[in-house]
């Protein structure tokens, strides 16, 4: 499958840079275009539907904003990276709302550029086979219609069904329709990976279809649930006059759980309900709504039927990431653990005092945070520390908890930071060292080694004292001296052959050296050994 790519930015160098960087047929990938603004950008998604559009975040027109929007719209399953500068951070941030997928920071690496794409082409190679598996599975719905239900809750949530119709959910989901309301409900389950047990998690799981099943589904004309990572998604079609039963029936199943926690072990339960619809074509706003109320959990508490949240509080995301972007300047020069965890701190702090914000800005507001940390040190996520905070993150009913998280991923990436630091700054060391054993049988100098490394002779010659513990020529001569023992030791090479091999020309010095090295002449050493 070969994806089709936009590159969008004002700077003709840049267009050329991003074509130039990437090996696009190993990818997979094609560039079907180039564009110096907005508007071509946005003529180039309308006519060709690329997979993947790079776009600088300020461009004349149409900005780098506006643009995402509009190509959205045009193209939802668009896979967006946006170009920007540290000084737009603040400006960049706001493309999160409009689901743009990755960062390039300028100057733009090659490394990053590579795995941005191959991230984002994956994205767009699992939807392609999903979407490939469904239409296998509709060939298919006679012996398959369990299977293609349950697949309805997951394909809301990916945004592959914009618009369900009453005819596609009756034919492609197998559900049975009557006159009567639509709604989607959550189920989520917060716990701590490391004590609670994948069994437990089973067991946690089945009970829960247990109790939906008997309790809920009697009451409804079709329904599904199903698990998807740390949360049930269900979709209930039921008569209007059943919506207090309904409601019943959900606190019902929720107060049941709550009861057998025991049983499981440490885990929480929360529930919540986007809005009943009469049209199914209005599903994704329900799965929303109930997305946005279950994260409510984090300031209301668990064990709760929560509904969809009022309009946004007083958050000014804009103004907070920028005074802890301003915090992180400091950590980048320091790398201090500590000096992170007061950037956290003050984050936090700052939140505690915005009345009525809701739990969606708040896990809003730590994800974003976590992102621009990364991008801050502009390091390729090696690791896999950033999936594995967002998955974290997902699993933090409290604000404490999210806080929490943020901290031991910010330890984590200065721990990673400067490993790799560290090992740039040994790199000239390697080289040298590499360079020594190497040339060490030639009358090599200081000079010669802080030219292979690219530095200056002082510079050079200060910074491998500093490494190693020891200045260039002692080395120097371990070296030789190692080799000429093991000559000594593993040939019949005469000493004054040894001498020249080891990179001496007069053999009264190598004879010196040996002897103050080792405490033995040359011709002793090889008596003993």
């Amino acid at each position: 499958m070969l994806l089709k790519v936009v590159i969008a930015d004002d700077e003709a160098r840049v267009c050329n840079l991003v074509k130039m960087l990437a090996d696009w047929d190993a990818l997979g990938m094609e560039v079907v275009g180039t564009a110096s603004n907005g508007f071509e950008a946005l003529k180039f998604v309308e006519q060709i539907k690329p997979d993947i559009l790079i776009t600088d975040i300020r461009m004349p027109g149409c900005d780098g904003l506006e643009l995402i929007r509009q190509a959205k719209l045009l193209v939802p399953n668009l896979e967006i990276a946006i170009i920007s500068g540290y000084a737009q951070f603040e400006y960049a941030q706001t493309a999160v709302s409009y689901n743009a997928g990755a960062y390039l920071l300028k100057p733009i690496k090659k490394d990053v550029l590579i795995a941005t794409l191959e991230k984002l082409g994956g994205k767009c190679r699992e939807r392609a086979a999903s979407k490939s598996a469904l239409e296998h599975l509709r060939q298919n719905s006679d012996t398959n219609r369990e299977l293609l239900r349950s697949r309805l809750p997951e394909d809301l949530l990916n945004g592959r069904l914009q618009a369900p119709t009453r005819e596609l959910l009756r034919r492609d989901y197998g559900f049975k329709l009557h006159d009567g309301l639509f709604q989607v409900f959550i189920l989520k389950m917060d716990y701590d990976r490391e004590t609670f047990s994948a069994s437990s998690i089973a067991v946690a799981r089945a009970k829960a279809e247990e109790f939906i099943d008997s309790m809920l589904f009697s009451l409804c004309i079709s329904g599904v649930f199903q698990f998807y990572k740390s949360a049930g998604y269900g979709v209930i079609h039921y008569a209007s006059t059943d919506s207090d039963p309904v409601r019943r029936a959900l606190r019902q199943c929720l107060n049941q759980l709550e009861t057998q926690k025991f049983i499981f072990g440490p885990v929480e339960f929360s529930l919540s309900v986007g809005k009943a619809v009469k049209s199914p074509e209005d599903l994704p706003l329900s799965m929303r709504e109930a997305q946005n109320a279950v994260t409510e959990r984090i300031v209301e508490g668990t064990g709760r039927l929560l509904e969809s949240a009022p309009r946004r509080s007083l958050l000014n995301e804009g103004k907070l990431l920028d005074q802890y972007n301003r915090a992180l300047n400091h950590v980048a020069d320091t790398l201090d653990a500590e000096d992170a965890d007061k950037a956290a701190d003050d984050l936090q702090k700052e939140v505690g005092g915005i009345p009525g914000l809701h739990g969606y800005e708040l896990l809003g507001l730590v994800l974003a945070a976590g992102k621009m940390f990364t991008i801050r040190f502009n390091i390729k996520d090696e690791p896999g520390l950033t999936h594995e905070f967002e998955s974290r993150c997902e699993l933090c009913a409290s604000a404490d908890k999210l806080f929490d998280c943020l901290r031991v991923f910010q330890r984590q990436w200065i721990g990673v930071v400067r490993e790799r630091r560290e090992s740039e700054k040994s790199r000239p060391i390697r080289i040298a060292k590499q360079y020594i054993h190497q040339h060490f049988n030639e009358p090599i100098t200081l000079e010669d080694v802080s030219a292979a490394t690219g530095f200056s002779v002082n510079y050079f010659s200060a910074m491998f004292k500093k490494e190693t513990g020891e200045g260039f020529s002692k080395y120097l001569t371990h070296v030789r001296m190692e080799r000429a023992k093991d000559l000594l030791r593993d040939t019949n090479y005469s000493v004054a052959e040894i001498c020249r091999r080891v990179g001496y020309s007069d053999l009264k010095h190598f004879t010196g050296a040996f002897k103050k090295t080792t405490g033995l002449n040359p011709g002793q050493y090889r008596k003993l050994c």
